[in-house]
This record gives C-alpha cells, structure tokens and sequence, in this order.
C-alpha cells in the first residue's frame, strides 16, 4: 500500500466519523494501523532530511547535525 493509499485510506474513514457514523472495531484497528504508518513515514522522511543537513556558519566552516 504506497502513502497515497494510505492517507486515502484514512481520510475516507475520517468522512465517515465526520458524518456521524461509527467506525466498526476492525475500521478502528485499521485506522489506528493507517495512523501508525504515516506517522513512520513523516518521521522517517524528517530523519533522512536532518542526516543530509549541513549548516554554514558565517565565517564559511560547514558542520553536519547530528544525532543528540
């Protein structure tokens, strides 16, 4: 399932919520899975950009962030 699928997924299953229907227990363990995998992603993705940023100071020395 690509992230579009996902976040798809998930905003099909918040219209049904908004329109007043409750979810059954398996569309909520679904959601709840849908939810844990974006969350992963968006997190992933954050942690690959940080690995790949340099900052500059003024006087032109680069250092690579790192993990704390």
């Amino acid at each position: 399932m690509n992230m579009n699928e996902v976040i798809a997924r998930i905003n099909e299953l918040a219209r049904k919520v908004k329109a007043g229907e409750e979810l059954t227990p398996e569309e909520l363990e679904e959601r709840t899975k849908l939810r844990n995998i974006y969350k992963e992603s968006v997190v992933g993705n954050l942690r690959a950009q940080l690995e790949n940023t340099t900052i500059v100071y003024p006087d032109g020395t680069k250092k690579k962030v790192t993990h704390k």
